[in-house]
């Protein structure tokens, strides 16, 4: 791959990156209410001589340029602030949650790609058969099924009625000591809230695999390789599937926002000590610092994502490359 693909979209991420910055800050400096009377709140005392020197110490006495100025050359230190109601470095609290989230994402993505994929292309290859119909099906649950309702439905069916898997956190301190058992014990808590998150996506991509499936598989380069007398699983899998996957690719890289943001209301839900569920508490007790880390790695996450999906498509589509 040459580097000018790669130089396009490091500079673009860049820029996309400080314009989220700015947008996030602005965003928060107009929430109505005062940070200062929240951290006051919290720990019990909101004299006015306690609210100057809270202003003082988070810099929120000074103007709104001058305090954007002063928190882009302590990100560009990388400092992210000091939490206001943890009182602890916003970075080190969001490095504690960062890999749980990633692998909740992750896993979800992962499932949800995957075992999308693979029922739409069994579905396109019988489009009036029954699988196809099940997909439909699937497709229309899974977009009216909010993740919370799912999440609480399934917590109730294989936390509660049949008790299979854990409902809450993300290890048993019971755990005996070792990589294997905390490692079978983390999978376990990990597989309600993954299905939870990828229940949604499932559906799409089930149907997006399908779609992209059954145009593939009527292209002429399909006709020829059959006349060929290739196998049917070459057909598929080689040549149609190949072709067919760049929307799935494209969708995929997307939709990395969504998954986190639904990752909010599913840690919520499980317990989940990732980010999603520490940007929760952060929104309740009007946290801005942390707010502000945890929207700009957040950020980082969608950007890089986003950009390697760019990068991928020079690998899987060769029309790409020569251009």
């Amino acid at each position: 791959m040459r580097a000018g693909p790669i130089l396009a979209q490091t500079g673009s991420a860049l820029g996309l990156l400080l314009a989220v910055v700015l947008f996030n800050f602005i965003l928060l400096h107009a929430a109505p209410g005062d940070v200062a009377e929240a951290i006051a709140g919290a720990t019990g005392g909101a004299t006015k001589e306690s609210l100057d020197e809270i202003r003082h110490i988070y810099g929120l006495d000074q103007s709104l340029p001058r305090q954007f100025l002063i928190y882009v050359g302590n990100l560009l230190h990388g400092d992210l602030g000091t939490s206001a109601y943890f009182n602890a470095p916003v970075a080190g609290l969001i490095l504690e949650r960062l890999f749980p989230t990633i692998l909740l994402v992750g896993a979800a993505l992962t499932a949800a790609v995957v075992a999308g994929t693979m029922l739409g292309v069994l579905a396109a290859q019988r489009p009036t058969g029954v699988l196809s119909q099940f997909v439909s099906i699937l497709s229309l649950l899974g977009y009216s099924a909010p993740v919370f309702w799912t999440g609480i439905v399934l917590i109730l069916v294989f936390a509660s009625w049949i008790p299979l898997f854990p409902a809450q956190g993300m290890i048993d301190p019971r755990t005996s000591v070792g990589i294997l058992p905390q490692t079978l014990d983390i999978l376990r808590h990990l597989v309600l809230p993954t299905f939870t998150l990828a229940s949604v996506y499932l559906a799409q991509y089930s149907r997006l695999s399908r779609t992209s499936m059954l145009e593939a598989l009527g292209a002429d380069y399909v006709r020829t390789a059959r006349a060929k007398g290739l196998s049917e699983g070459v057909v598929v899998y080689k040549h149609a599937l190949r072709n067919a996957i760049l929307p799935i690719v494209t969708v995929a890289g997307v939709q990395v926002s969504h998954l986190l943001a639904g990752a909010v209301l599913v840690e919520t839900v499980f317990g989940w000590p990732g980010m999603g569920r520490l940007a929760y508490e952060s929104i309740l007790r009007r946290d801005a610092p942390l707010m502000l880390g945890i929207l700009f790695c957040t950020a980082i996450l969608v950007i890089v994502v986003n950009t390697m999906t760019d990068l991928l498509y020079h690998v899987i589509d060769p029309r790409i490359r020569r251009r």
